[in-house]
């Protein structure tokens, strides 16, 4: 128990000579210790790729799903290592819907006939779109969230330790440089007319004393400029390796647009696929007046091609694609 109470203690220490020096840099009272250009250089470039590879990460899962609420169920079945429940996308669940639809009014008719090809080549989109979100989550959408999560919180807690290192750092130099000023102060010839005998020696006394200080100010200033020199190479090792991120992230990107390549141009197969089919299927069903064979009750049946308004009562005003009955020896002129 003693031990944590010192340990606490000291930590409290710490952190209020932290925060003494920090606030000092702030008012420009005290001495900073910059780093070198290629340094900042480094920390600059590493804070842009965090911003914008955390943009581009948010925006491609909006892209990959649009519903808010699924990416939050997603998030959460990650978080809990579960696998996230199977379910039909928007593509599927239509062609779900057109076919079970057909089926109701009858796959026979032209109507229904039509819903089951639609619904059929729906399924398949959707189906196609299944496989491209799977793919680019695990070509991209991984390796950008391993930085984000991985890489990115390890720089940034050495970078934290390094900035503490830093602060160390400069209250020691400011400790050992009051340090040497009290000294010299203390060190100074004493004026012995008037100056007691006793006040000599308490400065003597004092002048030793301060000695003693700046000794230990000096041996914690070595050990706080070795810490920050070693955790400034860590950092530095750190940040060079966003150029490793760069070339990871750029294949990546290839992989996710060969992905979105592949997807629009199955997407645009199946299209072209069905738009034959239905073609075909309306040069097949269109009724065609030269087909229509003459019944073998006397009558006949024709479709009107225009809208015809009667001149007078002997003639029939009629509307176009309406199909009429006529007797053989009518005369109707379709001309």
């Amino acid at each position: 128990m003693d031990f944590n109470v010192k340990k606490l203690a000291s930590d409290a220490g710490v952190f209020f000579t932290r925060a003494v020096q920090f606030t000092g840099e702030k008012f420009g009272q005290v001495e900073k210790t910059e780093l070198d250009a290629h340094f900042e250089n480094l920390l600059s470039r590493a804070d842009s790729t965090k911003n914008w590879t955390e943009k581009i990460f948010r925006q491609t899962e909006v892209l990959l799903q649009p519903n808010p609420s699924a990416r939050i169920e997603e998030f959460l079945y990650e978080k809990l290592d579960r696998t996230v429940p199977s379910r039909p996308n928007n593509g599927e669940l239509l062609g779900h819907y057109m076919q079970d639809a057909a089926k109701d009014f009858g796959p026979g008719t032209p109507y229904g006939s039509t819903l089951i090809k639609v619904g059929d080549c729906e399924r398949r989109l959707g189906g196609a779109q299944r496989e491209f979100l799977q793919t680019s989550a695990i070509s991209f959408l991984a390796p950008l969230r391993n930085f984000l999560e991985g890489d990115w919180r390890t720089i940034s807690k050495e970078r934290r330790l390094l900035e503490n290192r830093r602060l160390d750092l400069d209250s020691s130099k400011a400790r050992l440089k009051k340090a040497k000023l009290a000294e010299s102060k203390a060190a100074a010839v004493p004026d012995f007319q008037e100056t007691r005998p006793r006040n000599y020696v308490l400065s003597a006394s004092a002048s030793a004393l301060w000695s003693e200080e700046v000794d230990k100010a000096a041996h914690e200033l070595r050990v706080a400029q070795t810490e920050f020199d070693r955790q400034a190479e860590v950092t530095r090792l750190l940040l060079e390796g966003i150029s490793s991120t760069h070339v990871n992230h750029l294949r990546c990107l290839h992989e996710f647009v060969e992905a979105q390549t592949a997807y629009y141009k199955q997407c645009y197969l199946h299209m072209q696929d069905l738009q034959k089919e239905l073609g075909s299927a309306v040069e097949t069903d269109t009724l065609k007046i030269e087909e229509v064979q003459a019944p073998a009750t006397g009558t006949r049946k024709a479709k009107v091609l225009y809208d015809y308004d009667a001149a007078d009562t002997s003639e029939l005003s009629l509307l176009a694609d309406e199909v009429t009955t006529r007797h053989v020896n009518d005369y109707v002129d379709y001309n």
